[in-house]
């Protein structure tokens, strides 16, 4: 798989980037404040929460230094995510990208295939169906879900906005760059075994229930 080349024998003279987007980061308010850590008591919070919006994190990680470009947006969409890549673009002048990305349509549609075309020393590098982990923006988002977002407070976007832009501010002074330790065969029987389970467990469609009938009213 060429994508695993890349982690493992990057190009000379090139940069390989992931990017992909986290849509739908909700801005979350606990109904009660959070319970410190204390001596025998492990921190405590209420399930129970306020949705003040949500936030779009659209992502590059720089396989080389982990180092994480990223945009905060209201929503996933066509022109944000071309925009984001023009500043990626921008972020590393003089530089052939190629570019780990998932088969979302945004990914792929005809801006951005006119988008590639401007841009030839830029290219796309698609996951395979149902693997979009393969790509390590990932790896990423995880740590950000788990250490940022997990159990924190925020009343509003721009108190998630802001959340968001120091952690990245704090992660790319620390970070380093992930390990890929898996060769292509070994992935290519994972897609495999993936796509023998998908086959004999098909998902079966969801029901839709029938609307009823409005009750005519009598005068």
């Amino acid at each position: 798989m060429d994508i695993v080349g890349l982690y493992l024998n990057p190009p000379e003279n090139a940069l390989v980037i992931c990017v992909d987007e986290k849509p739908g980061i909700q801005a979350l308010d606990r109904t009660q404040p959070l319970l410190p850590l204390r001596a025998k008591k492990p921190q405590s919070w209420s399930n129970e929460y306020v949705r003040h919006g949500t936030q779009t994190l659209i992502a590059a990680l720089e396989i080389a230094t982990g180092k994480v470009v990223a945009h905060i947006r209201n929503r996933r969409t066509s022109v944000n995510f071309l925009r984001f890549m023009n500043d990626v673009v921008r972020a590393y002048p003089g530089h052939d990208l190629h570019v780990v990305a998932d088969n979302l349509n945004i990914h792929k549609n005809e801006a951005a295939r006119r988008w590639l075309t401007r841009h030839s020393h830029v290219r796309f590098h698609y996951t395979p169906t149902h693997a979009s982990w393969v790509n390590l923006i990932e790896c990423f988002f995880s740590i950000l879900s788990k250490q940022a977002l997990a159990h924190s407070v925020q009343r509003s976007k721009s108190d998630l906005k802001d959340l968001l832009s120091r952690f990245l501010a704090n992660y790319n002074a620390t970070c380093g760059p992930f390990t890929w330790t898996k060769g292509p065969e070994h992935l290519q029987r994972i897609i495999e075994t993936t796509k023998d389970y998908q086959i004999a467990h098909p998902r079966k469609p969801r029901r839709r229930r029938a609307k009823r009938p409005a009750h005519s009213i009598k005068n």
